[in-house]
């Protein structure tokens, strides 16, 4: 018998990558049109209010619509079923919307008539109280890479979070232990982009819900212990042309298109930081020899690189961007790879040979993203192919955001901006 929805919860992704929402009656959501203030997006993480350009914050907070999709999803709550949309203003697409902006990005790319397929994988770590209250990593004393079961995960968190995601129809490709005690990677299945940034989504919050429900704290910080591995999350990318055939490398060989597209991500490397690497902590994961997105370079399989191709299978050839993280909204970090990329095929740019160094200690490269936000977020304001592309608006909302956020965040340590992070991200 099919279980009976008695709420609609209404959901949205906002710049902070908060998932945003109401519930309402299942009659309410069936309307098609949710208001909210469109003053969410001018809220840091601390609750200030901020005057965020697009905002409204002088003009009295004014409204903005979910506008829902027509499709409801299956949740994670009992008797509860999900609808996400996306947010106007004055019936257009409201500028600072992420799922928008994705959406903006993807007619882009059916102009030239293909059609973008991604992959999202993500990492994060657990994390409990001590005995006075104070979250530490989860004890995970077994633990090793690629661990499954008891030792990596004693209380059976990835199991449940198994089990939710398929009860919610979110496909998951694989789960396994990461790099380091209480570590995880959760993998997502190849879809269409909307599809995998909507399935992106959901699985971080149903993820975070589920731990909570045990008491621990999940988290997709990009690197919440100093000792400890980074957390990333790598867009995987392909296009299917109008033959239904994969692009990246129909005879597998790396296309003109595959190379344009690698051209065009390390062209706007630096600028990328900005939309990929949107805390503080950010870069204390992007570092040299790290196997993160540090370098502008490029190879065939090869984890140390910032774009990384399979071109063995045509089906199932791809790039993998490995700069951005999970404190990145999963629309905004798409939209912005897809972009880049596009752009490097409209200027037909040439693509720089392969890296063929180890990257750990040596690399051809010296090309790197910049040091720290503060500087990420200049580059992202100087490259204006890069915020035309994405959204002149929305890259202004975030560097209004952003910005601030820096500023807060100056002369803290670790700890504090550890803390800052932690329950939201």
């Amino acid at each position: 018998m099919a279980e009976e929805m008695s709420r609609t919860r209404v959901m949205f992704n906002d710049m902070l990558n908060l998932p945003r929402g109401k519930y309402v009656p299942v009659d309410v959501a069936a309307g098609g049109k949710i208001g909210f203030a469109r003053g969410a997006f001018a809220v840091s993480y601390d609750r200030d209010l901020l005057p965020v350009p697009g905002c409204g914050v002088y003009d009295g907070l004014p409204d903005m619509d979910l506008i829902l999709d027509a499709e409801r999803r299956k949740g994670w709550q009992a008797g509860t079923e999900i609808a996400l949309g996306d947010l106007h203003v004055d019936g257009e697409p409201f500028g600072l919307c992420p799922r928008s902006t994705l959406k903006r990005a993807i007619k882009d790319w059916e102009a030239l008539g293909l059609s973008p397929m991604v992959g999202l994988e993500t990492e994060a770590y657990i994390f409990q109280r001590d005995q006075d209250g104070i979250w530490r990593p989860y004890e995970t004393p077994g633990a090793f890479v690629y661990g499954t079961g008891p030792e990596n995960d004693p209380r059976g968190v990835m199991d449940d979070i198994w089990e939710a995601a398929h009860h919610a129809k979110i496909p998951i490709e694989s789960m396994n232990g990461e790099y380091d005690n209480g570590q995880f990677e959760l993998t997502l299945r190849f879809d269409h982009a909307l599809k995998a940034c909507d399935d992106a989504f959901l699985m971080k919050t149903l993820a975070r819900e589920i731990a909570l429900k045990k008491g621990l704290l999940l988290t997709f910080m990009p690197r919440p212990v100093p000792d400890r591995g980074g957390s990333g999350l790598h867009v995987n990318f392909s296009f299917v042309g109008k033959d239904n055939q994969n692009q990246i490398a129909p005879n597998g060989v790396l296309s003109d298109l595959g190379q344009h597209c690698i051209a065009g991500l390390i062209h706007h490397h630096e600028a990328l930081a900005g939309l990929l690497a949107v805390t503080v902590n950010s870069y204390d994961r992007l570092a040299a020899g790290s196997l993160a997105g540090y370098w502008a370079n490029w190879a065939e399989d090869h984890r140390l690189v910032t774009t990384r191709c399979s071109t063995s299978s045509p089906k199932s050839a791809r790039l993998e961007h490995r700069m951005a993280d999970c404190a990145t909204s999963p629309y905004q970090a798409v939209a912005a790879v897809l972009q880049a990329a596009r752009l490097g095929v409209a200027g037909n740019m040439p693509l720089q040979p392969a890296e063929d160094l180890d990257g750990l200690e040596n690399v051809r490269e010296r090309r790197h993203i910049p040091s720290g936000l503060d500087k990420s977020l200049e580059a992202l304001d100087k490259d204006v192919m890069l915020r035309q592309a994405v959204g002149e608006a929305y890259c202004d909302g975030l560097l209004y955001l952003k910005r601030d956020e820096f500023k807060r965040l100056l002369n803290k340590s670790v700890d504090e901006i550890r803390d800052f992070y932690l329950p939201f991200v």
